[in-house]
């Protein structure tokens, strides 16, 4: 399969499974907007998000005794050996297939209880006269298929290829779509926000200009006095996956049980004050970009991230917009370590004196090297250690070079930066309506769900 050049930070399965929801969310007309994709891959465009970085997915769970056969009936509904397989290979494949035989029991029981929820969802949304047309899953289909430039019969062949299937794919989609909607017609309607709830935001965000705020990420895995024990190593395989530079978006799709595991976990932006005292201290703690070990909560286990930091009302650096552009060179197999890094001391001399993006191309030809342009970009959605090294960059600048054996070795160079405003306004009584009316009906749901686990009739085969 022929992928056209273009800027990689991630690999292609993590991100693959974080931007679904927000493709089929967006048809249903639900969920947070999908983080900024600002990036993509070398061999084929690949949404991005600033959870850090999607290389090298580590698979989690703990085997449980006496797993069962990953086949179960759901109130009449049947999930085959095939739905697990299928689904559970898209996330393997994110490994390399790297994985345990004992690791990979311990996930297709987590996979399982995912599309147990999801039958639950469509399920509960056809009682109650929620339906999405075929036709409608198909076009959210294609349009996931078209944000990796693929039309969906080619996009089709690569799913096979994995050892996934489309069907898969939109099954998923349709229980996203489904829940939503329900939600919007069961939860929405009964969710109420004040006026005078709405001005509090106002008058405390004006109190707090110049404190800090915080970006929050969560995954959370439910757990009773019983369970609690295999919750925590569980959240403490995930925490270990994640700093080793697994996606924390792509473990809070698969695997919060948090009703923001729909977008990655994010909860948007808070102050430390909003989160409960527990939370609060913790995430004050927390560099920015870095996780929390596993934290004991009331009916559960959290793993909070720190996505992003900023002062309330306050210029956000990483709000800056960049222009940029990347020389990447391919390493042939053949090729030694010795060689490479001789390679890329080459890149380095020729970049660091061509005075600008403007010889780009000139210097690119010199190296026989590929030049991608990219507009837009903002500093905060590129990974940490790059926004860390652009951020100091003059205007034509570059940074050194990086890369790997697959990717190749590529030098990034600042064309152009428009930086944010001096102090920001507050946001407006809409913005901040939405916000909160979000937040409580993410809350309902994650109870709704919790009640449909505990009414349904589950048979294990």
């Amino acid at each position: 399969m022929t992928r056209p050049a273009a800027f990689r930070f991630r690999s292609f399965f993590p991100a693959f499974l974080a931007i679904l929801s927000a493709a089929a969310l967006g048809m249903a007309g639900l969920g947070r907007p999908a983080a900024a994709q600002i990036v993509a891959s070398a061999q084929g465009a690949r949404p991005t998000s600033p959870f850090g970085d999607f290389s090298d997915m580590t698979v989690i769970g703990v085997p449980e005794p006496n797993v069962r056969k990953a086949t179960a009936i759901v109130n009449g509904d049947i999930i085959t050996d095939t739905d697990v397989d299928q689904r559970l290979n898209l996330v393997l494949a994110a490994n390399n297939n790297q994985v345990s035989p004992q690791e990979r029991e311990a996930l297709r029981v987590q996979v399982l209880r995912n599309l147990i929820d999801e039958k639950l969802q469509i399920q509960e949304a056809a009682s109650h006269d929620v339906t999405v047309p075929d036709a409608e899953v198909e076009q959210a289909y294609a349009r996931i298929a078209k944000n990796f430039r693929q039309t969906p019969e080619q996009f089709a062949a690569f799913l096979r290829q994995a050892g996934s299937s489309p069907t898969t794919m939109k099954q998923q989609i349709k229980s996203e779509i489904a829940w939503s909607r329900l939600l919007r017609k069961r939860v929405e309607p009964f969710i109420a926000v004040g006026d005078d709830e709405v001005q509090a935001v106002i008058a405390k965000l004006e109190q707090s200009k110049g404190k800090d705020e915080y970006r929050v990420g969560e995954i959370f895995l439910s757990a009773t006095p019983e369970t609690m024990g295999r919750a925590m190593n569980d959240a403490a395989r995930i925490v270990q996956a994640i700093r080793s530079g697994a996606s924390f978006v792509a473990y809070a799709r698969q695997f919060s049980e948090a009703s923001t595991a729909a977008v990655g976990g994010d909860l948007g932006w808070v102050l430390a004050d909003q989160l409960s005292p527990q939370i609060a201290d913790i995430v004050k703690q927390i560099p920015r970009g870095n996780i929390s070990e596993p934290i004991a909560v009331p009916g559960g286990v959290m793993i909070v991230a720190v996505i992003d930091k900023r002062q309330v009302l306050a210029a956000n650096p990483a709000d800056a917009v960049l222009s940029m552009k990347q020389i990447s060179v391919r390493i042939p197999e053949s090729m030694t370590e010795s060689q490479a890094r001789q390679l890329a001391a080459r890149m380095q001399d020729a970049t660091r004196n061509m005075g600008g993006c403007g010889r780009a191309d000139e210097v690119a030809r010199s190296l026989g090297a590929e030049v991608v342009t990219n507009d837009g970009i903002r500093l905060g959605d590129l990974p940490g250690p790059l926004q860390d090294i652009i951020g100091q960059l003059p205007v034509g600048g570059s940074t050194p070079a990086f890369g790997s054996q697959r990717d190749g070795l590529r030098i990034l160079i600042l064309c152009g930066r428009d930086d944010p405003p001096a102090s920001a306004g507050v946001p407006s009584f809409d913005a901040i309506y939405a916000q909160m009316n979000d937040e409580r009906v993410n809350s309902a749901a994650r109870r709704y769900l919790r009640d449909l686990r505990r009414d349904a009739v589950i048979d294990y085969r």
